[in-house]
């Protein structure tokens, strides 16, 4: 095979198939609108576009009749990446075609650009996927993404009234289950559909196959996929859909170096509640090292009690007062009971749910004037004992449930506001109330409350909203190779399961 590198490209579009009408998920309005985990099943998908570095702009081609509709998702979630929403054709073919015709508008004749067809309807999508297609693009002009079958693959024939009959039995080890996004460079794919035209019987069910037929001295470079990059096509799939989407989590930003951190945090103002000690106090030492002004609040330093609002409305103001912006606030504030709910005290219940509960909503109404004025970011925290309750952890894992959603909600509410919300649901660490629920336990079994800190600045630094980001000691599947978001996911899960079972809290 003879490759043809076409050289470093500086602009990178992504185009989002939406021209589905949901005829077959049984619905009378395109699947790509559907709702799933609380949000329209495109927007998820823009979403992801939106957050990934490799990505410049996105070009939306949505079903005839329902472009305002997509326009509306844009300007409430400040999707800036998406340019136009422009209506699709009749065929995913015809589809693409205007797609083609869209990006060359204005381009010279010597001018290309790197391009990912995406379904609307894969909301999964990872940014490793994401990566690994741009940059393939720089030694090939045609990438698909695709992933192992698990299932036998048979070849069937119908002998009439008799029904279908095997005929073949194709090896498995070759075959390949074809995902999106498909990536090419725009001269390319559009050179192969310009061959394609003279084709009176040209139909084809994706554009790699277009470049395959048309234009087979290109070779196409395969991408591994991912598992969890489900297309929703049947009823079923909405429902699988949006409990993966109770399942995943985000995996961690990368770190940054520390003139980076310098870079970000000179002159931003960071308000932590919880600071007196453990996560709090080593965010607010790291960010206060690389030059932001930070107010670290805790009953015992500051004299902030979370569980008054007057206190976090006060202590707010007087950051702003003193710097005039607040960019960031973090929230490590809790408290730990352990105890079987009918044996607990009135008392104990409301200091929980005050604690807990209470005073991060109240944080993050307080907080919302001024994070709308600098583009900031809320940062709550969960514990990995919210995936599933358990007896006599019914208060903490309840409200930490609950943290999820409140960060969801808020980064969905808030967007237009240009404010980003996140949670870090950190691994089993070592922090003063753990000892004092748990003592002593044994060296290397616990994270550090360092390590959760700086995750936690590298998520404030990070585009990311409405995310919850793990941080664990080992990824549970470190040594499975080519291990998929979808993998990771479950292994969290079931580490989290393992360790509940285990009576353990984060």
């Amino acid at each position: 095979m003879t490759i043809h590198p076409p050289g470093p490209s500086p602009h990178t579009t992504a185009v989002v198939l939406a021209g589905g009408t949901g005829q077959r998920v049984g619905l009378s309005i395109p699947k790509q609108l559907i709702k799933v985990a609380g949000k329209a099943v495109i927007e998820h998908t823009l979403a992801i576009f939106e957050e990934a570095e490799e990505i410049d702009d996105v070009l939306v081609m949505m079903a005839p009749g329902y472009t305002a509709e997509v326009e509306k998702i844009v300007a409430k979630g400040g999707l800036g990446k998406v340019t136009r929403v422009v209506e699709g054709g009749s065929t995913r073919n015809e589809t693409t075609r205007r797609a083609i015709e869209v990006l060359g508008e204005g381009l010279a004749d010597d001018e290309d650009r790197k391009v990912l067809f995406h379904d609307a309807v894969r909301p999964l999508l990872s940014r490793r996927v994401i990566a690994d297609c741009v940059a393939a693009l720089d030694r090939y002009r045609a990438v698909d993404v695709a992933i192992p079958s698990a299932d036998t693959i048979i070849v069937t024939r119908t002998h009439g009234e008799d029904g279908e009959f095997i005929t073949d039995v194709p090896d498995r080890s070759r075959l390949r289950r074809g995902q999106t996004p498909q990536a090419f460079r725009l001269s390319t794919i559009r050179r192969a559909y310009e061959v394609a035209a003279d084709d009176p019987n040209f139909q084809a069910t994706d554009d790699c196959s277009v470049v395959l037929k048309y234009l087979p001295d290109v070779p196409i470079h395969v991408v591994p996929g991912d598992e969890f990059n489900l297309k929703v096509t049947q009823p079923v799939d909405v429902f699988i859909a949006d409990k993966l989407f109770q399942l995943a989590s985000t995996a961690a930003p990368a770190q940054s170096a520390d003139d980076a951190y310098r870079e970000r945090l000179k002159g931003a103002t960071v308000v932590v509640f919880g600071g007196s000690y453990g996560i709090g106090k080593d965010i607010a030492d790291l960010a206060e090292r690389h030059g932001a002004t930070v107010y670290a609040l805790g009953r015992s330093t500051t004299g902030t009690h979370v569980e008054n609002p007057r206190d976090i409305a006060d202590a707010l103001a007087r950051a702003y007062a003193e710097t005039g912006r607040v960019d960031y606030v973090v929230n490590t504030a809790g408290v730990l009971r352990i105890g079987k709910l009918a044996e607990t005290d009135d008392a104990a219940i409301e200091e929980a749910l005050t604690v807990n509960y209470l005073a991060p909503v109240r944080i993050a109404r307080a907080a919302h004037t001024y994070l709308a004025e600098s583009g900031g970011q809320l940062l709550l925290y969960t514990s990995s004992s919210y995936t599933r309750g358990r007896a006599e952890y019914s208060l903490y894992s309840s409200t930490k449930a609950a943290m999820v959603n409140l960060t969801q909600a808020l980064a969905d509410e808030w967007a237009a506001d240009g404010i980003r919300v996140n949670c870090v649901n950190p691994e089993r660490t070592a922090t003063p109330m753990r000892t004092r629920a748990f003592g002593d336990e044994p060296a290397g079994t616990l994270l550090s409350s360092e390590a959760v800190a700086r995750t936690s600045l590298d998520v404030l630094l990070s585009p990311l909203t409405g995310h919850v980001i793990d941080v664990r000691q080992q990824d549970p599947t470190a040594d499975a190779s080519q291990a998929g978001s979808f993998e990771r996911a479950l292994a969290a899960a079931i580490a989290a399961g393992a360790a509940d079972s285990a009576g353990e809290v984060a």
